[in-house]
């Protein structure tokens, strides 16, 4: 029987380099957004002698009844493999300067969304040996940065939502990760201008994360992966974060970003 993955953000950037990797791997992958048409040219862009199926459907991650709906329609004998929490937004610039409804969408999406997604489908997580949860953080979660508050806020908020839930749902057998990318060219960063992108640059395509998501399933079975660096960069830099106190790391993020 093909492993199942729910992804969310399927339709575009990182989620879509995903479920298009996982598919051509032989997973049974079910892929939502609220992005239909960007969902239904994923889905006619799937090689037909693909070794795993691709499955598609809408959800609004912020909306726990459509979880609860979606999760029932696609996994009716109560069975989850893996689940991708992918679906995010971001807004950059300076804090004050980006609208009030633009922050709390980030924090809806990136936050209630990821624990929507954790709560709706643990039933199904704990009915299936070996599962696992894969959320999507960043490297804006290792330091609070600049021109990018609320989206690095809401980062903090899922690496400490998968640290907890890494150890409360061990008991259940449910492994939890968090994949840890820098800046990644898609169109949440096509034409970002601030100053850790002018001088750290976007190197990661999302293809590389796709990479890291299939890994983490693949690699499951290590014991203490919770967080997964993306990027040889980041390996560096999250190495660095883990033994530096917090002022060297606000010195590198304040010469990283040039501001303040």
């Amino acid at each position: 029987m093909s492993k199942r993955v729910f992804l969310t953000g399927g339709a575009a950037g990182i989620g879509r380099a995903t479920a298009i990797r996982l598919v051509n791997k032989g997973f049974d992958v079910i892929v939502t957004d609220v992005d239909t048409a960007g969902l239904e040219a994923l889905a006619a862009s799937i090689d037909p002698n693909a070794p795993g199926r691709l499955t598609i459907d809408r959800l609004d991650v912020t909306d726990a009844q459509q979880w609860s709906e979606v999760l029932a329609r696609h996994c009716p004998d109560g069975r989850l493999d893996v689940l991708v929490n992918n679906a995010g937004v971001l807004w950059s610039g300076k804090f004050e300067e980006i609208d009030i409804a633009k922050h709390q969408r980030i924090v809806h999406i990136n936050v209630t969304g990821t624990a929507n997604g954790c709560h709706q489908a643990f039933a199904y997580l704990k009915n299936t040996e070996g599962s696992q949860v894969i959320n999507l953080c960043s490297a804006s979660a290792l330091y609070g940065q600049p021109e990018l508050a609320s989206y690095s806020a809401s980062k903090f908020a899922v690496r400490g939502l998968t640290e907890a839930l890494n150890l409360e749902w061990r008991r259940h057998g449910i492994k939890v990760q968090a994949l840890w990318p820098l800046f990644v060219a898609t169109a949440m960063t096509d034409g970002m201008d601030i100053g850790s992108t002018r001088r750290l640059g976007v190197h990661l395509t999302p293809d590389d994360v796709a990479r890291a998501v299939g890994y983490a399933i693949k690699f499951r079975w290590i014991p203490v992966r919770v967080h997964i660096a993306v990027g040889v960069p980041f390996h560096i830099l999250s190495w660095l974060g883990a033994i530096s106190p917090s002022w060297l790391k606000r010195t590198f993020v304040w010469a990283a970003t040039g501001v303040g």
